[in-house]
């Protein structure tokens, strides 16, 4: 018999089985999440790496280098050594950065309508609203390790490309590692947070759900 006020505890490596397995079994659903993700983020990361390697070209190429960048439409600030993206570009990056966080809202709500039942059942088995909300965070982190990586891969890999293409293979060669890393790094970030917040809510919703109305609930 357990003794009054005594809290069931769920270990963190359970939890990260049990969101791993969950992954698994909705594999089709998790795609929703990460190919929004892959594709805000491979734009995000795209953009970074461009303005890397227009960073490097101008610091080595004056003024020169900073005519050719103008004339490609970048924001050129010579005499400070920087390169800035235009507001038409930042508009598009913030809007798309939206569009994924809504998407990701909108797919975790659908999933946790799928699994009223599992999440009654859940609960009523002693499960508290911390272990719930656990779960679908640790869900939400692995999507968006997963989408966030590929898509500042991807979006790197494009750049690069595009850079050759536009400025020739030279334009490379200025291109600082350490910055095109962090570039990488940060995209990855980004999207590992929108996962994070675009989970919270339907996370929220989840844990606070009656566990007696979620077993009968249809859908």
């Amino acid at each position: 018999m357990n003794k009054p006020g005594r809290l069931i505890s769920l270990p963190f490596s359970k939890s990260v089985e049990i969101s791993y397995k969950s992954l698994k079994v909705r594999f089709f659903r998790s795609m929703i999440t990460v190919s929004s993700l892959v594709l805000a983020v491979s734009f995000l990361s795209f953009v970074l790496v461009n303005l890397d390697i227009a960073t490097g070209m101008l610091l080595h190429g004056g003024r020169e280098a900073a005519r050719a960048l103008s004339q490609a439409g970048y924001d050129v600030d010579l005499a400070q050594g920087a390169v800035a993206m235009s507001a038409k570009e930042r508009w598009i990056v913030i809007l798309s950065l939206l569009v994924c966080t809504v998407g990701i809202v909108n797919a975790q709500l659908m999933s946790v309508t799928e699994r009223f039942s599992e999440i009654g059942v859940m609960k009523c088995l002693g499960a508290l609203d911390s272990m719930i909300l656990r779960l679908f965070l640790l869900e939400a982190a692995m999507q968006g390790l997963v989408g966030a990586f590929a898509g500042a891969l991807l979006g790197c890999l494009f750049s690069l490309l595009t850079g050759a293409v536009r400025f020739g293979i030279a334009s490379l060669a200025s291109l600082p590692l350490v910055s095109l890393l962090g570039s990488v790094g940060l995209a990855t970030l980004a999207g590992c947070a929108l996962s994070l917040l675009g989970v919270l809510y339907p996370a929220w919703l989840a844990a606070r759900m009656d566990p007696i109305k979620a077993i009968r609930a249809e859908h």
